[in-house]
């Protein structure tokens, strides 16, 4: 059975797609930051990449608070705590 040219059109468009997702989103995140965090007397650690350290540290603080904290009080709070460690490096 032939392949036809719309679906040979197709599956190159759907290749050259993936892989520019795949180098954009290797290369966007040049800061990698893992945050430990303590909050109502429980930790975690989370690690995140961003494009700056800040909004790594931020994306790291976010997730740590998702498991730390319920309810959009908590995570406001959780958000606003001063994280126990910081340790960020350049990818």
């Amino acid at each position: 059975m032939a392949i036809g040219r719309t679906t040979k059109a197709t599956l190159l468009f759907l290749a050259l797609f993936t892989a520019a997702v795949v180098y954009l989103s290797t290369t966007i995140a040049r800061h990698e930051c893992e945050v430990c965090l303590t909050f109502q007397n429980s930790s975690a650690c989370r690690t995140a990449a961003s494009g700056t350290r800040e909004a790594s540290i931020e994306s790291a603080v976010t997730s740590a608070c998702g498991t730390l904290a319920s309810g959009m009080t908590e995570s406001i709070r959780c958000q606003n705590t001063p994280p126990d460690r910081v340790d960020c490096r350049e990818r």
